[in-house]
């Protein structure tokens, strides 16, 4: 029979950007924008408190996603505990493609873990890795949002890989986040089943370079984050998205599409100045760094 630790445990969780142009579904990097979330084993039932991101959308009862994610956790050490509290207190935007999901999930998996006596035993970190993943479906912002920093990762032979990279120091992100969301199920509706193989090549190629322009070749990265399979493709659910890409990049910014969308992130250089005055109107924009640091149980 489980135990469970006595009183709430707390865990912070980072933003993630997933592609980065060229690397789709392949490369993710943690951004420090983090939620703080806090769990505690209670004698029954399930309570949800949220505030912030989301507060007014997200379901309040069991089938909302950390409940779902800690759960799925809790089976696989066979310790599904009576009850369960939460407190979520949310800073990463919902439906934007900074990682809101993979983040609940992250956090819900490592929630659980540190709720149950002796959990890190029962789940490693690559387990973890393989059940937040699995949920999730794909690791690009699970991976990051669990290790933190540059993730190169996929799936061989039926198992996730990730694999940390380096990020120079100079580099650092802004994001434009647009009012209005976009699903990630609509923005991968989009793509087309078939691409030609020359904007394959392309894309490899890029997304190589991207990996030695951000470990210490940033001068590289405006070629480094051209895209040839995704982002066009999905213009239509976000054309002011991909009109401020363009704009950016014409003046030589490196920027591209988040995620599935429809946040913009440009990776700016040290010594330039903010790209606040770029932001369209009714758009939030952050100055965020590289977050070293994945999910952390505090």
């Amino acid at each position: 029979m489980a135990t469970y630790v006595e009183g709430p445990v707390r865990v912070t969780v980072p933003a993630t950007s997933a592609n980065l142009g060229p690397g789709f579904d392949s490369l993710g990097l943690a951004l420090s924008l983090r939620d703080e979330l806090e769990a505690e084993v209670v004698a029954a039932g399930t309570e949800v408190e949220v505030s912030g991101e989301g507060a007014a959308d997200v379901p309040r009862d069991a089938s909302h996603l950390v409940v779902r994610a800690m759960h799925a956790a809790f089976d696989a050490m066979d310790a599904r505990p009576p009850g369960l509290r939460l407190t979520c207190r949310n800073v990463i935007p919902h439906s934007r493609g900074l990682g809101s999901s993979s983040a609940a999930i992250v956090a819900g998996v490592a929630l659980a873990r540190a709720l149950v006596a002796g959990g890190q035993l029962l789940l490693d970190d690559a387990s973890l890795l393989r059940l937040a993943a699995d949920i999730e479906g794909h690791p690009d912002n699970v991976a990051p949002a669990l290790l933190g920093g540059f993730v190169i990762c996929g799936r061989e032979e039926g198992e996730w890989y990730a694999v940390p990279s380096a990020v120079d120091p100079r580099v650092r992100a802004e994001v434009f986040v647009p009012p209005t969301p976009v699903q990630t199920a609509v923005a991968r509706g989009l793509l087309p089943d078939v691409v030609p193989h020359a904007d394959a090549a392309a894309n490899s190629g890029r997304a190589a370079l991207l990996v030695a322009a951000l470990a210490g070749r940033p001068e590289h990265l405006l070629p480094a984050t051209r895209d040839y399979l995704h982002q066009a493709q999905r213009e239509p659910a976000m054309p002011e998205s991909l009109a401020l890409v363009r704009r950016l990049r014409e003046d030589g910014v490196p920027a591209v599409i988040s995620g599935a969308g429809p946040t913009v992130l440009a990776f700016v250089g040290a010594g330039r100045s903010s790209l606040v005055d770029r932001a369209p109107d009714g758009w939030t924009h952050h100055v965020l760094d590289v977050e070293s640091r994945g999910v952390v149980v505090e």
